[in-house]
């Protein structure tokens, strides 16, 4: 796999870049796909956007994002859940293998972490026929503990793991992203167990010491602590077959021009992941 057809690019590592210029410069260098955030693809048209993937050929790895369950009041729930229900409707339009769900932290002034936990399974059993019926499944993505609070509650693949196991496999999986769960010492046995279930892969590095604005301090490909070869080799063994995407959140890389982001992505992947 040292081409680039099993590799994916996420639009918000380059998040300044338009789409149709990133879309394009993928297909050119041989990317086999692209991952794609909610809010540039509205901005853009969605029927713009799918039109353009499909020209290209360039496989939609996910569409993010979807979540965010947990809220203090019904009314506040049931929007969230509608508005799932339309992500579910555009990763379709898209052609997107699936929709990411950063589940969700405590609400404002909560402390109850098992009842966040609740309303997450909650969603997702609410939701995961309406996604079966599009052909699209729910990516639970496990997030790490220190974005518990406001981020998610569904900190371990394991947490992960047992809460997709109550659906069918095509309708609810796991995003295995490299940052948020390259610390955890179940990483390799949970990824067995996954198998089938890991709907998506997602790669970047952790850096040390972290930056001051740790959402937006991810690291670059082979500029951090990750062993992402051995890594991918362990999700690919475990069973996956889709694509490996790149997602980097780094306020540096996006003050560079997309093009230069992109390269440098692809050298970096060559070098350390495959």
């Amino acid at each position: 796999m040292s081409d680039l057809s099993h590799f994916s690019f996420n639009s918000q590592t380059a998040k300044r870049w338009p789409l149709p210029q990133l879309i394009d410069a993928a297909a050119r260098l041989g990317l086999g796909g692209v991952g794609l955030w909610r809010e540039p693809v509205q901005r853009t048209g969605i029927d713009e956007v799918a039109s353009l993937v499909r020209s290209t050929g360039l496989e939609v790895t996910s569409l993010c994002r979807g979540g965010f369950f947990p809220a203090s009041e019904e009314t506040a729930r049931r929007a969230r859940i509608d508005d799932n229900r339309r992500a579910i409707e555009e990763a379709a339009r898209l052609g997107a293998r699936t929709l990411a769900l950063v589940c969700g932290g405590l609400p404002p002034g909560s402390r109850d972490l098992a009842g966040a936990r609740h309303m997450v399974a909650d969603a997702i059993a609410e939701l995961a026929p309406h996604a079966g019926d599009h052909g699209v499944t729910l990516a639970v993505e496990p997030m790490h503990p220190m974005y518990c609070s406001d981020r998610s509650v569904i900190t371990s693949l394991r947490q992960a793991r047992l809460l997709a196991e109550h659906f069918p496999a095509c309708q609810v999986g796991v995003l295995v992203d490299a940052y948020h769960v390259w610390w955890d010492p179940e990483l390799f046995d949970e990824l067995s167990l996954l198998g089938p279930r890991i709907a998506g892969f997602q790669v970047c590095d952790w850096v040390t010491p972290l930056p001051e604005g740790v959402l937006t301090g991810r690291g670059m490909i082979g500029h951090g602590c990750i062993d992402l070869r051995a890594l991918q080799h362990a999700v690919y063994d475990a069973g996956y077959r889709g694509l490996t995407e790149v997602e980097i959140f780094n306020a540096q890389l996006w003050d560079r021009p997309g093009e230069e982001v992109l390269t440098a992505v692809c050298r970096q992947y060559r070098a350390h992941v495959v």
